[in-house]
């Protein structure tokens, strides 16, 4: 029984210090998060204001990037809300600027924006594709070169791209969204190699089923929005506690932070069973 009381008390202890590292290392540290107006990157803004870092906000919807910042402990000093649509990325160097002129540095870029697929490879047109495509690969590509030069000249910086399970295999209603993630796995791993010698980290964020609006969000086969919620992800992870998960993750310098519940045993299936797997996914309702 002491032994357990003991193991426990060090748990909390472990819990405790790797909190207060972690609240250390983001003060005053500039944070540049896209998709920051809902989901995970909603919550890592949040998280980051409260305990005294810098965080440009960055998405399409600039009413909901001011209603964050009513969530949270931040002054004006604290925050810069800088609307992008990773769609239309022709002003990566300009709203860059903007950043360094505001915050004088970039220590994180979190790619957190992208749009999310509910239909077959049959059924979804070329241009939904390419949309997905633009989005979640190009546009964070964009913006990656964009804030790499800066991160270079400073000889510091860590970079994240946010993938997704599906970042690792295919599956089902998620081809070109699969696709996308995957090719983000093939970038950033290349410019991790790249860059080792001007101290910059990069870091792929791999979530499973996250309890956010992706699902809703997602586009059908002729680009319309899914508009439901699925049931994997309403009885899934907060997406507070995956943020959590996730900055720590990053503070630590993981070069994979994997987050989310048991359907992160996919990954593992994959690897190691992948005849489990191909059965696994060929028995999921596409209709």
């Amino acid at each position: 029984m002491r032994k357990l009381i003991s193991r426990k008390n060090t748990n909390q202890r472990n819990c405790i210090n790797t909190y207060i590292c972690s609240v250390k290392s983001i003060k005053n540290t500039v944070w540049w998060i896209t998709g920051a107006s809902s989901g995970i990157g909603k919550d890592m803004a949040i998280y980051i204001l409260n305990n005294g870092g810098n965080v440009v906000l960055s998405s399409r919807n600039e009413v909901k990037l001011k209603e964050v910042i009513l969530q949270c402990n931040a002054n004006e000093n604290n925050y810069l809300i800088l609307p992008l649509d990773l769609e239309n990325t022709g002003n990566t160097e300009e709203i860059c600027f903007t950043v360094i002129k505001k915050f004088s540095k970039i220590d994180f870029l979190i790619n957190s924006g992208g749009i999310s697929q509910r239909s077959t490879v049959a059924e979804t047109s070329l241009d939904v594709d390419r949309r997905i495509m633009e989005t979640n690969f190009f546009g964070t590509v964009a913006l990656t070169k964009a804030v790499l030069p800066i991160m270079i000249k400073q000889q510091s910086g860590h970079i994240c791209a946010v993938s997704s399970v599906v970042g690792k295999f295919g599956f089902p209603l998620r081809s070109a969204y699969s696709a996308s993630k995957q090719a983000l796995h093939g970038f950033f791993e290349s410019l991790r190699a790249e860059n080792v010698k001007n101290n910059i980290k990069v870091s792929l964020i791999i979530p499973g089923r996250i309890n956010t609006s992706i699902s809703n969000n997602a586009l059908t086969k002729d680009g319309k929005v899914h508009g439901v919620l699925d049931d994997g992800q309403a009885n899934s992870m907060s997406s507070t506690k995956a943020a959590k998960i996730i900055i720590n993750g990053i503070l630590k310098e993981k070069k994979e932070v994997l987050v989310g519940g048991k359907e992160l045993l996919m990954v593992y299936i994959r690897r190691w069973f992948p005849r489990l797997f191909y059965y696994l996914a060929s028995r999921v309702n596409t209709k």
